[in-house]
């Protein structure tokens, strides 16, 4: 799972850590896909693309807007690696909070973002009866997009 955090021209930007489970497996193959369903609005989108990383510039900028607790924790999370007992975390965020306490609270070098840059979009709006409209956008080669009406 994955907090998107912007969508733009460019694509689709999630941050993680880099150390974690997905980051090496986006690294081993640089594509992924989301889907992202609205029940209460019956609506749903479905991404895929390549992954790129985005720049430090932009990861920093992020970083530096989310809170401080958040920024921290960024430190002291080892994301998906194993826990040695139900308090690591909370000696690790005890810890770093005394060392950014004389620090400056910068970005971890292993904490930065991702995003997905759509070579296919799709679009489904939930109708009666299981008529639902589905709409696939594919990249072209001349960086247009195609449309294909598809049956639910």
């Amino acid at each position: 799972m994955v907090l998107l955090k912007e969508v733009s021209v460019g694509g689709f930007v999630f941050y993680t850590n880099l150390n974690s489970a997905k980051a090496a497996d986006l690294k081993a193959n640089p594509q992924a896909a989301f889907c992202q369903h609205w029940m209460p609005l019956e609506r749903q989108i479905r991404v895929q693309g390549r992954v790129e990383a985005v720049s430090d510039g932009e990861a920093d900028a992020y970083f530096n807007s989310r809170d401080r607790m958040s920024r921290i924790g960024a430190w002291a999370s080892h994301q998906s690696s194993v826990m040695p007992d139900a308090w690591a975390l909370e000696k690790n965020v005890a810890k770093e909070t005394a060392r950014f306490a004389v620090e400056p609270l910068v970005r971890p070098p292993h904490w930065s973002g991702f995003r997905i840059v759509p070579s296919v979009i799709e679009f489904w709006i939930a109708k009666p009866f299981r008529l639902h409209d589905r709409v696939r956008f594919q990249r072209t080669a001349e960086n247009g997009w195609q449309a294909e009406r598809l049956f639910p």
